[in-house]
């Protein structure tokens, strides 16, 4: 009985990544023997064991033959005589096809070492293809380690571009899918995932929402790269390294709609935020993707043009209308994240990438003037029922015009590119709002 360190927690190792989460293959032991040490058995396919210390997982050696279709359509063999040569022979990579001994001993019979210094993704063995998930799997590693210089290997990339022509990928469940997209949405440069998966193909075949933007052209005032699909490239490099995956979805559907466009309607695009948001609910219930998800990128999608037109011509009701819209009031937080969406979206644009993008700031302005009027406030005022609803909507209004006003009047305008702020289109207008019985400190 032979313990081994396996899979990513050996390549994180030898690239000098802080290791997270380790995973250890058991040669030469049964089910039986495991128990009988305190491990606590889990997982229902093949035996994978709790350590009764640590809770690391440990599996039995095992090697893997197709019997049908998808992720699941493999016969696993775990007898005790099955190597540690033979487990890594099943695995997606060779970066990921090593394993460690007890005494730090390397067996890496496919040449993952190698590879790992040449930096190149490369798949372990024709079988890779028996697996149509491999295909995410090989984006997403492309995805993470895109800062490191890793590439994908042609053999590789042909091997991909085969499964997704045999039509496996349909076979794909759809929480597997979220993961491998959830992980890069995490840890990852989000347009090499997209850029790996459109050039197998397989970006039709999962995400045909996001796939049919290319090609589609935009107005080069605007979008000098014309291209949607270049422009979400654009967006997704952009907010890869944010923080937050929620934002980072939202962006990844913020132009669905653009794909709608009657042609003679090219290339503008009127409207194509709203039109977005059945596709992202499409999209989200084929996936199964969590509603924070869900919703974000709804809002994203109705709004971020709204956003954009804050300054260049809308009034101030304009603001509180999407703030009413998002349900600030009650998630604050969407505001801000709303705000760098809209930002991602002008920025990932060619020559637009370091211009100042003033509507964000002002929209976080306006949220924090309007946020300051006080139901409370209004209700130790005497309202009551539904004057309650209409003298804050009045406060409100008035405390934004009021903002807007000191806005324009303290910072200096900075012209747009492609288009240009001008005075008339923001000149500033007058109180037009009833005076409040009694004035809400603000």
């Amino acid at each position: 009985m032979k313990t081994y360190l396996v899979g990513g927690a050996v390549r994180d190792r030898l690239l000098g990544l802080p290791v997270h989460d380790r995973d250890f293959v058991v040669t030469g032991a049964t089910p039986e023997m495991m128990l009988k040490r305190g491990f606590r058995q889990v997982g229902k396919d093949f035996p994978v064991f709790l350590h009764p210390e640590t809770h690391e997982e440990y599996a039995l050696a095992r090697t893997e033959k197709k019997k049908g279709h998808g992720y699941d359509g493999f016969i696993c063999d775990f007898s005790p005589d099955i190597t540690i040569e033979e487990d890594l022979s099943r695995r997606d990579l060779t970066i990921n096809a090593m394993a460690m001994d007890e005494d730090g001993n390397l067996v890496d019979p496919w040449g993952g070492l190698s590879d790992l210094k040449k930096h190149i993704l490369r798949h372990t063995s024709p079988a890779f293809e028996e697996d149509p998930l491999r295909v995410l799997r090989v984006a997403r590693f492309a995805a993470r380690f895109a800062p490191l210089g890793f590439t994908v290997a042609t053999g590789t990339m042909d091997l991909m571009k085969k499964i997704v022509r045999s039509g496996e990928l349909s076979y794909l469940v759809p929480e597997r899918v979220w993961q491998e997209f959830y992980k890069t949405l995490q840890h990852g440069m989000l347009d090499v995932f997209v850029r790996t998966l459109h050039e197998c193909g397989a970006l039709r075949a999962v995400f045909p929402e996001l796939d049919a933007l290319y090609g589609v052209p935009a107005r080069k005032d605007w979008h000098p790269e014309v291209d949607t699909g270049i422009h979400m490239e654009l967006c997704l490099r952009i907010i890869s390294d944010d923080p937050d995956p929620v934002v980072k979805f939202g962006v990844f559907c913020h132009d669905f709609g653009k794909a709608l466009t009657p042609k003679e309607q090219l290339p503008r695009h009127p409207l194509h935020g709203p039109k977005g948001v059945p596709l992202v609910e499409r999209m989200c219930g084929r996936l199964r993707i969590p509603n924070e998800y869900r919703d974000f990128a709804r809002i994203v999608c109705a709004n971020h043009s709204l956003v954009h037109r804050f300054i260049r011509r809308s009034r101030a009701s304009s603001a509180l209308r999407v703030f009413m819209a998002i349900d600030a009031f009650r998630h604050p937080e969407r505001v801000a994240m709303l705000a760098k969406a809209a930002a991602t979206d002008y920025h990932g644009r060619l020559g637009f990438e370091n211009l100042p993008y003033q509507p964000a700031d002002y929209m976080l302005d306006m949220f924090e003037a309007v946020r300051k009027v006080s139901p409370a406030d209004i209700i130790r005022a005497g309202a009551k029922g539904i004057q309650i609803k209409e003298r804050l909507a009045r406060h409100r209004m008035r405390a934004l015009v009021l903002a807007r006003r000191e806005w324009f009047a303290t910072h200096e305008i900075i012209p747009e590119k492609g288009g240009g702020w001008s005075r008339a289109q923001r000149a500033l207008e007058p109180i037009r709002v009833r005076e409040p019985d009694t004035i809400i400190s603000h």
